[in-house]
């Protein structure tokens, strides 16, 4: 489990890098998540990605930290196909409004927290 939560918080990391580098290439990615099945894909990623930080916790520099979240991503997971294909695309819509550098302050953080989470993990 812990090679998948790697694999996954590297993901992170790249999207981030992605944003900073090109924020409309990271819009882009993002939307299309809004297909049909597209929230049940972000669901199953973010259901991976939660199971995967939860297991992989007692073996972490952060057990606590990395069990907490893995069940906070998990409950992400469960209620994002609740959200909607329509609340999502308005939500996207307003977050690209405010701008590149706004893109770009969330993707430095998605940079900086995938690479935390890879700095936990590896022990």
């Amino acid at each position: 489990m812990t090679l998948i939560a790697i694999a996954a918080s590297l993901a992170i990391a790249a999207l981030g890098a992605l944003g900073l580098i090109d924020p409309d290439r990271l819009l882009a990615t993002v939307r299309s998540f809004q297909r049909p099945g597209g929230l049940y894909v972000a669901a199953g990623i973010r259901l991976i990605l939660g199971a995967a930080l939860y297991l992989a916790a007692d073996d972490s520099r952060a057990p606590e930290t990395l069990r907490v979240l893995g069940i906070v991503v998990v409950l992400a997971g469960l209620a994002t196909p609740v959200f909607g294909r329509e609340r999502f695309a308005r939500l996207l819509d307003w977050w690209a409004g405010l701008g590149p550098g706004f893109v770009r302050s969330w993707a430095a953080f998605a940079l900086l927290f995938g690479l935390a989470l890879v700095f936990a993990l590896v022990d």
